[in-house]
């Protein structure tokens, strides 16, 4: 699964520090550069809820390989593209496909995972997403430069097909793992029970808070506002932007698996509140940047805090499963969460606009910092490590 994930995520990152740029070569607004990477959100979205049913009646490793394809077929359409709303339909269909493949990886850990070495697993995995994504666009900046800026979505076009590949002979199958469970524990309860189960926990309520609010300042941030502070304020190349963000994800590998650590043994609400106020200090670091080593430096701050921080939300929304519900869980999870993928650019966008790109990330500091508060406060702890 790290493997597949970081095939995938690898293509992802690739293309971060052009979709600002080949938005705008369209001749739109921000809020249209926003709007291009929102739909990859909504497309996300969209089939999180699928990805869950479908890894329960195909199978996980059959919906991994076919989110590959769908991912695939996306990016091409995004390369081909001659006008904005035909790059708009490719990136919905590509986040329709990453949506499969985000959706089911994360099933896949919850079947695979125990409470008491779940953060480490999960972190691990995420270390991996994040390193990927966090390399993806020092070569995707490069392969900008020098091939022009639709040629990044065709390398993600094949690594998609790769992701496919390693799904299709590689990835062994868990469903029956979930399966086991339900038959101990009585007959599944319909979908909109399950949901209904899931509303009434608090603390499974606030963590999806929490997710929304990372893809928030994440997507509204990290991938269409802060390209345009580094390469319109501060001058910076798509490689230079794309170096940024590489050494960022080496600092997030690096803290990855201590973070699992620590919420495996102290507990998840000792790493999610922590790392989200440092995740919104990073954004308010790239809100004030006046030179390239304040940017570098706000990279590294992002890729420590979202790698410590990434894994612990979905340890924590797996440890509120209840037996037999795997997929609805982590499904809804990452539902929640894309839905901060499409309003997080959109909204960012249209402030970015009117007040400027600094006050929007600032905004977005604000919001990801109240969210941490409301978590730390409201929420129980979902697993005691040791003392439990």
């Amino acid at each position: 699964m790290c493997v597949l994930i970081g095939v995938n995520q690898l293509g992802f990152g690739a293309i971060v520090p052009t979709i600002s740029l080949y938005a705008k070569s369209f001749g739109v607004t921000a809020t249209a550069i926003g709007m291009a990477v929102a739909v990859y959100g909504l497309g996300r979205m969209v089939s999180a809820p699928p990805a869950g049913s479908l890894s329960d009646r195909l199978g996980r490793r059959h919906t991994l390989a076919l989110g590959g394809v769908v991912t695939s077929l996306g990016n091409v359409a995004c390369a081909l593209a001659t006008d904005y709303p035909e790059f708009i339909f490719g990136r919905l269909l590509a986040g329709a496909g990453a949506g499969l493949v985000l959706t089911t990886g994360q099933i896949v850990l919850a079947d695979i995972s125990t409470p008491e070495r779940r953060g480490r697993m999960i972190s691990i995995y995420q270390g991996t997403f994040l390193f990927a994504v966090g390399i993806g666009p020092f070569p995707g900046g490069l392969i900008a430069d020098h091939y022009g800026l639709d040629a990044p979505f065709l390398a993600y076009a094949a690594l998609g097909l790769v992701c496919t590949a390693v799904a299709w002979f590689a990835v062994g199958e868990t469903k029956d793992f979930g399966r086991t469970r339900e038959q101990s524990t009585g007959p599944r309860p319909r979908y909109l029970s399950q949901l209904w189960m899931l509303a009434k926990n608090r603390g499974y309520v606030l963590v999806c808070l929490v997710s929304l609010m990372f893809a928030v300042i994440r997507t509204g941030g990290l991938f269409s506002i802060i390209p345009l502070i580094g390469g319109v304020t501060l001058g910076l190349s798509v490689a230079e932007i794309g170096f940024g963000l590489f050494l960022g994800s080496i600092a997030g590998l690096a803290a990855a698996y201590p973070g699992g650590m620590v919420a495996d043994r102290f507990g998840r609400k000792a790493i999610i509140v922590p790392a989200s106020m440092v995740t919104s200090s990073a954004m308010l670091v790239f809100a004030y940047a006046s030179s390239y080593p304040v940017f570098m430096a706000a990279c590294i701050v992002w890729g420590v805090a979202t790698s410590v921080g990434g894994s612990a939300p979905a340890a924590y929304a797996a440890d509120n499963a209840p037996p037999g519900m795997n997929a609805t869980t982590i499904g809804t999870f990452r539902m929640v969460g894309d839905i901060g993928y499409v309003v997080g650019p959109i909204m960012l966008g249209a402030i970015a606009d009117v007040t400027g790109p600094s006050a929007s990330l600032m905004i977005g500091a604000a919001m990801m910092a109240a969210a941490a508060l409301v978590f730390g406060v409201g929420a129980p702890e979902s697993w005691q490590g040791g003392r439990r």
